[in-house]
Protein backbone atom coordinates (compact mmCIF):
# COMPACT_ATOMS: atom_id res chain seq x y z
CA UNK A 1 0.00 0.00 0.00
CA UNK A 2 1.30 3.35 -0.97
CA UNK A 3 0.41 6.51 1.48
CA UNK A 4 1.12 10.22 0.54
CA UNK A 5 1.89 12.43 3.42
CA UNK A 6 1.93 16.25 3.41
CA UNK A 7 3.75 18.66 5.28
CA UNK A 8 1.93 22.01 5.86
CA UNK A 9 1.16 25.20 7.67
CA UNK A 10 -2.33 26.00 8.85
CA UNK A 11 -2.37 28.57 11.35
CA UNK A 12 -5.52 27.79 12.53
CA UNK A 13 -8.36 25.59 11.17
CA UNK A 14 -10.25 27.23 8.05
CA UNK A 15 -12.36 26.00 5.05
CA UNK A 16 -9.24 23.85 4.00
CA UNK A 17 -9.92 22.07 7.05
CA UNK A 18 -13.56 21.65 6.86
CA UNK A 19 -13.35 19.89 3.19
CA UNK A 20 -10.93 17.47 5.25
CA UNK A 21 -13.31 17.04 8.12
CA UNK A 22 -16.28 16.79 5.70
CA UNK A 23 -14.34 14.13 3.55
CA UNK A 24 -12.99 12.00 6.98
CA UNK A 25 -16.14 12.42 8.55
CA UNK A 26 -17.14 8.54 8.31
CA UNK A 27 -13.84 7.07 9.26
CA UNK A 28 -14.00 10.02 12.44
CA UNK A 29 -17.45 8.81 13.47
CA UNK A 30 -16.39 5.27 13.39
CA UNK A 31 -13.33 5.86 15.76
CA UNK A 32 -15.28 8.06 18.25
CA UNK A 33 -18.28 6.11 18.53
CA UNK A 34 -16.79 2.37 17.76
CA UNK A 35 -17.67 -0.50 20.61
CA UNK A 36 -18.12 2.42 23.48
CA UNK A 37 -18.61 0.80 26.48
CA UNK A 38 -20.09 3.85 28.39
CA UNK A 39 -22.86 6.13 27.17
CA UNK A 40 -21.87 8.99 25.06
CA UNK A 41 -22.13 12.39 26.21
CA UNK A 42 -23.99 15.42 24.50
CA UNK A 43 -22.27 17.99 23.29
CA UNK A 44 -22.76 20.58 25.95
CA UNK A 45 -21.40 17.82 27.97
CA UNK A 46 -18.29 17.47 26.24
CA UNK A 47 -17.94 20.95 26.27
CA UNK A 48 -18.38 21.98 29.32
CA UNK A 49 -15.48 18.67 30.15
CA UNK A 50 -13.26 20.31 27.88
CA UNK A 51 -14.25 23.99 29.02
CA UNK A 52 -13.33 22.61 32.89
CA UNK A 53 -9.96 21.19 32.19
CA UNK A 54 -8.73 22.70 29.10
CA UNK A 55 -10.15 25.96 28.91
CA UNK A 56 -7.48 27.06 26.66
CA UNK A 57 -8.52 25.07 23.96
CA UNK A 58 -11.86 26.46 23.90
CA UNK A 59 -12.04 29.42 21.39
CA UNK A 60 -10.35 26.78 19.28
CA UNK A 61 -12.88 24.19 19.47
CA UNK A 62 -15.60 26.86 19.54
CA UNK A 63 -14.48 28.17 15.94
CA UNK A 64 -14.14 24.18 14.84
CA UNK A 65 -17.60 23.37 16.18
CA UNK A 66 -18.70 27.33 14.22
CA UNK A 67 -17.36 25.66 10.76
CA UNK A 68 -19.12 22.54 10.92
CA UNK A 69 -22.42 24.48 11.83
CA UNK A 70 -25.61 23.17 13.96
CA UNK A 71 -24.44 19.69 14.21
CA UNK A 72 -24.37 17.61 17.39
CA UNK A 73 -22.67 14.60 16.76
CA UNK A 74 -19.79 16.73 14.91
CA UNK A 75 -19.38 18.87 18.09
CA UNK A 76 -19.20 15.56 20.63
CA UNK A 77 -16.46 14.12 18.11
CA UNK A 78 -14.59 17.36 17.54
CA UNK A 79 -14.79 17.25 21.69
CA UNK A 80 -11.87 14.41 21.15
CA UNK A 81 -14.53 13.31 24.83
CA UNK A 82 -14.95 9.70 25.73
CA UNK A 83 -14.22 7.85 22.44
CA UNK A 84 -13.77 4.21 22.21
CA UNK A 85 -11.42 1.60 22.24
CA UNK A 86 -8.60 1.12 20.10
CA UNK A 87 -5.23 -1.25 19.75
CA UNK A 88 -2.30 -0.50 17.88
CA UNK A 89 1.41 -0.45 18.98
CA UNK A 90 4.41 2.08 18.97
CA UNK A 91 7.38 2.48 20.72
CA UNK A 92 9.52 5.57 22.39
CA UNK A 93 12.64 6.51 23.44
CA UNK A 94 14.66 9.46 24.97
CA UNK A 95 18.41 9.87 24.21
CA UNK A 96 20.40 12.08 26.26
CA UNK A 97 23.77 10.77 24.72
CA UNK A 98 25.96 12.58 22.70
CA UNK A 99 23.89 14.91 19.84
CA UNK A 100 20.87 15.08 22.45
CA UNK A 101 18.82 15.52 23.98
CA UNK A 102 16.50 13.65 21.31
CA UNK A 103 13.14 11.41 21.14
CA UNK A 104 13.24 8.83 18.96
CA UNK A 105 9.62 7.30 18.11
CA UNK A 106 7.83 4.68 15.85
CA UNK A 107 4.28 5.30 15.05
CA UNK A 108 2.54 1.84 13.92
CA UNK A 109 -0.76 2.07 12.76
CA UNK A 110 -3.54 0.83 9.95
CA UNK A 111 -2.69 3.55 7.42
CA UNK A 112 -5.84 3.74 5.98
CA UNK A 113 -6.75 5.60 9.02
CA UNK A 114 -4.21 7.77 9.47
CA UNK A 115 -3.93 11.58 8.81
CA UNK A 116 -1.66 12.89 6.25
CA UNK A 117 -0.45 15.62 7.63
CA UNK A 118 2.61 17.00 9.65
CA UNK A 119 1.52 20.49 10.32
CA UNK A 120 3.06 23.78 11.76
CA UNK A 121 -0.10 25.26 13.16
CA UNK A 122 -0.11 28.41 15.46
CA UNK A 123 -3.12 28.47 17.59
CA UNK A 124 -1.58 30.33 20.72
CA UNK A 125 1.32 31.76 21.64
CA UNK A 126 3.10 28.48 21.02
CA UNK A 127 4.00 27.52 17.70
CA UNK A 128 3.53 23.86 17.11
CA UNK A 129 4.78 20.76 14.58
CA UNK A 130 3.81 17.79 15.32
CA UNK A 131 1.97 14.74 13.11
CA UNK A 132 -2.01 15.81 13.38
CA UNK A 133 -4.53 12.80 14.13
CA UNK A 134 -8.57 12.64 14.00
CA UNK A 135 -10.69 15.39 13.09
CA UNK A 136 -9.05 17.93 14.74
CA UNK A 137 -6.89 18.83 17.31
CA UNK A 138 -5.30 15.73 18.11
CA UNK A 139 -1.55 15.49 17.80
CA UNK A 140 -0.06 11.33 18.14
CA UNK A 141 3.36 13.02 19.02
CA UNK A 142 5.01 16.92 18.63
CA UNK A 143 7.12 19.81 19.40
CA UNK A 144 6.08 23.63 20.48
CA UNK A 145 8.66 26.48 19.84
CA UNK A 146 9.97 26.40 23.49
CA UNK A 147 11.37 22.95 22.70
CA UNK A 148 9.34 21.08 24.94
CA UNK A 149 8.62 17.45 22.98
CA UNK A 150 5.60 14.75 23.67
CA UNK A 151 4.82 11.55 22.33
CA UNK A 152 1.91 8.53 23.11
CA UNK A 153 2.11 5.21 23.47
CA UNK A 154 -1.14 3.00 23.95
CA UNK A 155 -0.83 1.61 27.24
CA UNK A 156 -2.50 -2.05 26.87
CA UNK A 157 -5.39 -3.26 27.50
CA UNK A 158 -8.83 -1.74 26.67
CA UNK A 159 -10.59 -0.29 29.92
CA UNK A 160 -12.49 2.86 28.76
CA UNK A 161 -13.60 5.81 31.10
CA UNK A 162 -14.89 8.85 31.61
CA UNK A 163 -12.33 11.44 29.73
CA UNK A 164 -10.51 12.73 26.55
CA UNK A 165 -8.55 11.07 23.79
CA UNK A 166 -4.20 11.43 24.47
CA UNK A 167 -3.87 13.03 21.19
CA UNK A 168 -5.95 15.88 21.93
CA UNK A 169 -4.54 16.12 25.72
CA UNK A 170 -1.00 16.27 23.89
CA UNK A 171 -1.87 18.93 21.45
CA UNK A 172 -2.85 20.85 25.50
CA UNK A 173 0.31 20.48 26.57
CA UNK A 174 1.92 21.60 23.48
CA UNK A 175 -0.23 24.34 23.18
CA UNK A 176 0.11 25.58 26.70
CA UNK A 177 3.33 24.41 28.61
CA UNK A 178 6.68 25.60 28.20
CA UNK A 179 8.64 22.98 30.95
CA UNK A 180 8.18 19.47 31.83
CA UNK A 181 7.17 19.97 35.23
CA UNK A 182 4.21 21.95 33.39
CA UNK A 183 3.13 19.23 31.19
CA UNK A 184 3.36 16.32 34.06
CA UNK A 185 1.03 18.39 35.68
CA UNK A 186 -1.44 18.54 33.10
CA UNK A 187 -1.36 15.20 32.25
CA UNK A 188 -1.57 14.43 35.70
CA UNK A 189 -4.69 16.43 35.98
CA UNK A 190 -6.48 16.05 32.87
CA UNK A 191 -8.86 12.67 33.02
CA UNK A 192 -7.73 10.14 30.10
CA UNK A 193 -10.56 7.88 28.53
CA UNK A 194 -8.07 5.32 27.56
CA UNK A 195 -4.73 3.53 29.14
CA UNK A 196 -2.03 5.47 27.35
CA UNK A 197 1.70 5.83 27.88
CA UNK A 198 3.14 9.50 27.46
CA UNK A 199 7.22 10.50 27.31
CA UNK A 200 8.09 14.42 27.47
CA UNK A 201 10.99 15.99 27.09
CA UNK A 202 12.64 19.33 26.96
CA UNK A 203 15.61 20.95 25.88
CA UNK A 204 17.14 20.95 28.59
CA UNK A 205 17.42 16.94 29.10
CA UNK A 206 14.85 17.04 31.41
CA UNK A 207 12.23 14.26 30.84
CA UNK A 208 9.54 11.70 32.23
CA UNK A 209 7.23 8.77 31.29
CA UNK A 210 3.86 8.51 32.66
CA UNK A 211 1.94 6.06 32.87
CA UNK A 212 -1.99 7.32 32.72
CA UNK A 213 -5.44 5.79 32.48
CA UNK A 214 -9.27 5.35 33.65
CA UNK A 215 -9.37 4.87 37.10
CA UNK A 216 -5.76 4.55 37.72
CA UNK A 217 -3.66 7.43 39.41
CA UNK A 218 -1.09 8.58 37.08
CA UNK A 219 2.21 7.31 37.85
CA UNK A 220 5.40 9.66 36.66
CA UNK A 221 8.25 7.88 36.28
CA UNK A 222 12.02 8.01 34.99
CA UNK A 223 11.42 5.45 32.04
CA UNK A 224 13.39 6.37 29.08
CA UNK A 225 11.77 4.04 27.27
CA UNK A 226 7.91 2.46 27.01
CA UNK A 227 6.17 0.29 24.28
CA UNK A 228 2.44 -0.98 24.50
CA UNK A 229 2.05 -1.96 28.01
CA UNK A 230 1.87 -1.09 31.93
CA UNK A 231 2.98 -2.33 34.79
CA UNK A 232 -0.26 -4.11 36.03
CA UNK A 233 -1.40 -4.90 32.39
CA UNK A 234 -0.47 -8.53 30.36
CA UNK A 235 1.72 -7.31 27.63
CA UNK A 236 2.02 -8.43 24.20
CA UNK A 237 5.08 -10.47 23.08
CA UNK A 238 5.67 -7.86 20.69
CA UNK A 239 5.82 -5.41 23.48
CA UNK A 240 8.04 -6.81 25.93
CA UNK A 241 10.51 -7.79 22.46
CA UNK A 242 10.46 -4.07 21.57
CA UNK A 243 11.49 -2.68 24.97
CA UNK A 244 14.30 -5.12 25.53
CA UNK A 245 15.64 -4.19 22.24
CA UNK A 246 15.39 -0.45 22.98
CA UNK A 247 16.84 -0.75 26.83
CA UNK A 248 19.51 -2.68 25.41
CA UNK A 249 20.66 -0.06 23.13
CA UNK A 250 20.51 2.46 25.59
CA UNK A 251 22.64 0.31 28.30
CA UNK A 252 25.38 -0.15 25.19
CA UNK A 253 27.95 2.57 25.92
CA UNK A 254 29.05 2.53 22.82
CA UNK A 255 25.18 3.05 21.09
CA UNK A 256 25.05 6.58 19.32
CA UNK A 257 22.61 8.59 18.13
CA UNK A 258 22.50 7.34 14.43
CA UNK A 259 22.82 4.16 15.39
CA UNK A 260 19.99 4.18 17.74
CA UNK A 261 18.14 5.57 15.25
CA UNK A 262 18.87 3.00 12.75
CA UNK A 263 17.68 0.47 15.43
CA UNK A 264 14.42 1.99 14.95
CA UNK A 265 14.36 1.05 11.08
CA UNK A 266 14.70 -2.33 11.82
CA UNK A 267 12.38 -5.44 13.37
CA UNK A 268 11.88 -6.20 16.22
CA UNK A 269 10.96 -2.00 16.73
CA UNK A 270 10.02 -1.76 12.87
CA UNK A 271 6.74 -3.10 11.63
CA UNK A 272 6.16 -4.60 8.53
CA UNK A 273 2.79 -5.88 9.24
CA UNK A 274 0.13 -5.34 6.55
CA UNK A 275 -2.15 -4.24 9.15
CA UNK A 276 -0.29 -1.70 11.37
CA UNK A 277 3.42 -0.95 9.90
CA UNK A 278 5.62 1.39 11.15
CA UNK A 279 4.14 4.49 9.35
CA UNK A 280 7.00 6.71 10.03
CA UNK A 281 9.89 7.44 12.89
CA UNK A 282 10.19 10.61 14.52
CA UNK A 283 13.45 12.19 15.97
CA UNK A 284 12.77 15.13 17.86
CA UNK A 285 16.05 17.18 18.67
CA UNK A 286 14.44 20.04 21.45
CA UNK A 287 17.53 21.75 20.90
CA UNK A 288 17.60 22.66 17.99
CA UNK A 289 13.76 23.20 17.27
CA UNK A 290 13.78 20.37 14.70
CA UNK A 291 12.00 16.87 13.83
CA UNK A 292 13.00 14.39 10.99
CA UNK A 293 10.29 12.21 9.72
CA UNK A 294 12.24 9.45 9.06
CA UNK A 295 11.59 6.34 6.18
CA UNK A 296 13.91 3.84 4.81
CA UNK A 297 15.96 5.82 2.45
CA UNK A 298 13.81 9.24 3.52
CA UNK A 299 14.58 11.87 6.15
CA UNK A 300 12.04 14.99 6.04
CA UNK A 301 13.13 17.24 8.23
CA UNK A 302 11.25 19.76 9.72
CA UNK A 303 11.86 23.05 11.72
CA UNK A 304 10.45 26.36 13.26
CA UNK A 305 12.74 28.49 10.63
CA UNK A 306 13.05 25.87 7.88
CA UNK A 307 9.00 24.27 7.04
CA UNK A 308 9.32 23.17 3.84
CA UNK A 309 5.88 22.27 2.83
CA UNK A 310 5.59 19.11 0.43
CA UNK A 311 4.64 16.01 -0.26
CA UNK A 312 6.00 12.23 0.08
CA UNK A 313 4.49 9.27 -1.23
CA UNK A 314 5.69 5.54 0.97
CA UNK A 315 5.12 2.05 -0.53
CA UNK A 316 4.44 -0.14 2.79
CA UNK A 317 4.86 -3.78 1.37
Amino acid sequence: MDKTFAAVKEDRPGKAWLSRFVAGRAEAEKWYFGQARSPVPTAKECRAALLRFMPELAPAYDEACSLVGDDDVAHRMLSHYRPAPERYGCSQAVWLGSEGPALLRNFDYPPAIVSDRFEMTAWSNLRVIGKAQRPWGGCVDGMNEEGLVASVTLGGGRTQGVGFSIILVIRYILETCHTINQAVAALCRIPIALPQNVTVLDRSGSYATLLLGPRQRPVVSRAKACTNHQRWTRPSTSSMTRLAAIQRALEDPSMSLPQFQQLFLQPPLYSNSIFYPTLYTALYRPLERRVDYIWPGKCWSLGFQDFPEGQYTHSYT
